[in-house]
């Protein structure tokens, strides 16, 4: 599933420090590889203990990891919603995201200069926010002009409908507040689904912090928290300076070493990755036997056909059940005999809602 992080941030917030970071992922842990599609995007692997666990007991030929992309998008100025500086380029690249990683700068230092001069991070998050509200502003705007005669002359009720709901965000986006925060249901979103918003995208926000701060946060970090309290986002702390010395330590010991001095368990970057993962919704299953033991990545609510869909269009159109066996019930026993032979081996059918973890193996008829 080719889904992708679009990381965005102001010049100088640590953006493009941790992207780069990303791109030296396969040298801070096994199996950890990264590749370039283009200079500004990678497919990274998702750390997943329990794949390495898997692979203990089985001892297969081959591992296969999640992977997801990640998108290093060019800097914003202000004005970008006009099409000031890269804007177009910038907000046509975050329109082609699933979801966004926003870095802000929550650190001081006075050899890197701030592009406005002083550290805010509630500052950078809101030029940001109104550069891609006012997109999503004219967005919405130019499709109320076309659907509000359909709505108010005709009987078309999607057209009275779609016209309420873009009502309802115009507020909301005027009032200065994202799309994803406003008044309407999940339903209601499907009638504008097509007009890719900027301002629906869910969205992580990354507090890059000195190294005295990545284990408690800091200031900045205590108002970025309370800033977006209300947006249901995720806040992760980070310091990119410290990936980029971890990326240049070769030795995996080393690196382990120089995260225990610091009293960190895992790499920022490790962190971040996974946080994606969960932004985009996404959870795993996976397919374990002598030959391979792969993880897959799914939609959260798939059902076992959509699942088997993932691994090929075949296992889906001609499904007929699933093996499914517990992550917990499979290290405990061991292997797949043994799980079966306790009973611990469920065979599901059609409407089974695959859950995170899951082992599973494939019934088809073609």
């Amino acid at each position: 599933m080719a889904l992708q992080c679009g990381i965005v941030g102001l010049p100088n917030v640590g953006k493009s420090t941790l992207f780069n970071c990303l791109s030296n992922a396969k040298a801070q842990a096994a199996n950890f590889p990264f590749c370039t599609i283009e200079p500004n995007i990678g497919v990274i692997t998702v750390p997943d203990d329990r794949l390495t666990k898997l692979t203990e007991l089985v001892k297969p030929q081959r591992i296969v990891p999640n992977t997801i992309e990640i998108v290093d998008i060019a800097g914003l100025v202000k004005g970008a919603s006009k099409g000031e500086g890269l804007g177009n380029q910038f907000l046509g690249n975050i329109r082609a995201t699933n979801a966004i990683i926003h870095v802000l700068r929550c650190f001081e230092d006075d050899n890197v200069i701030h592009v406005d001069g002083s550290v805010d991070p509630i500052r950078d998050k809101e030029i940001i926010d109104t550069e891609l509200q006012l997109k999503d502003l004219d967005t919405v705007s130019k499709r109320i002009q076309k659907v509000e005669k359909m709505a108010k002359t005709g009987n078309d009720k999607d057209a009275k409908r779609t016209f309420e709901i873009l009502s309802v965000v115009k507020n909301h986006l005027e009032s200065g507040k994202s799309a994803r925060t406003a008044p309407i249901t999940v339903d209601d979103f499907e009638f504008i689904e097509d007009l890719s918003l900027l301002t629906v995208k869910p969205v992580l926000y990354v507090c890059n912090v000195d190294e005295a701060s990545v284990n408690t946060g800091n200031k900045y970090v205590d108002l970025v928290k309370e800033a977006v309290k209300d947006e249901d986002a995720e806040v992760l702390i980070i310091s990119a300076k410290i990936e980029s010395e971890i990326a240049e330590l070769e030795d995996y010991e080393e690196r382990t070493m120089f995260l225990d001095d610091l009293g960190l368990k895992e790499s920022g970057v490790a962190k971040l990755i996974r946080a994606a993962y969960r932004l985009l919704d996404l959870y795993t299953y996976f397919t374990a036997g002598v030959q391979e033991v792969r993880a897959w990545t799914i939609t959260k609510g798939f059902t076992a056909p959509q699942a088997a869909g993932v691994i090929h269009s075949d296992f889906e159109k001609g499904f007929i059940r699933a093996e499914v066996i517990k992550y917990n019930d499979f290290v405990t026993l061991g292997s797949e005999n043994a799980c079966k032979d306790a009973g611990k081996l469920g065979v599901e059918g059609k409407t089974y809602v695959v859950e995170d973890g899951d082992i599973m193996h494939f019934r088809f008829n073609v």
